[in-house]
């Protein structure tokens, strides 16, 4: 048994080191391995996203999440469709960015007697997403919105906003 053990990490290494000399020779880039074994487009085709729409492998799906064509959905993100989330064309979702369709406000300050609240969350088409964004539930973000990074967003946003900080200002 431990024999086959030793056999199967080694022929992971091989694969590891295979997989990180191929992409690091296409796109000058070093990633973690399950960003090596995983396609980006293809986990968003399989999630129902749009056409030529790419989402990484460590990033959280949970609930009735849309996503519609050519939108690039950054590492480590976190969208939260349990309300019902819907992004738009051609948008930029940085890393970190979690949008949010629900709360546990009520339900943690009523030691659990309260629900959850959900509200729908959309995104607009042409919208930049900068790194590290919190979108509460509720909002509505118009399209051509540009969002700066480390933003908290808890209020909708007109079409062609510029906004950024804690809470989300017009910049």
């Amino acid at each position: 048994m431990k024999l086959e053990m030793n056999e199967l990490l080694k022929g992971l290494r091989s694969l590891y080191e295979q997989l990180r000399s191929d992409n690091s020779r296409k796109w000058n880039r070093d990633l973690p391995f399950e960003e090596l074994l995983f396609d980006r487009w293809e986990r968003a085709r399989i999630l129902g996203f749009g056409e030529g729409s790419s989402i990484y492998h460590n990033s959280y799906v949970y609930g009735n999440v849309k996503v519609g064509l050519n939108t690039w959905i950054g590492p480590f993100t976190i969208l939260d469709g349990t309300g019902g989330l819907t992004i738009g064309d051609n948008c930029s979702i940085s890393a970190g960015v979690q949008v949010y369709t629900h709360d546990s406000v009520l339900w943690a300050l009523s030691g659990g007697t309260e629900k959850y609240e959900h509200q729908p969350t959309s995104i607009g088409s042409r919208c930049y997403v900068g790194p590290n964004t919190i979108i509460s539930k509720g909002v509505v973000v118009a399209d051509g919105c540009l969002i700066g990074a480390n933003s908290f967003v808890n209020r909708s946003l007109p079409a062609g906003s510029k906004v950024a900080g804690n809470p989300a200002r017009p910049i």
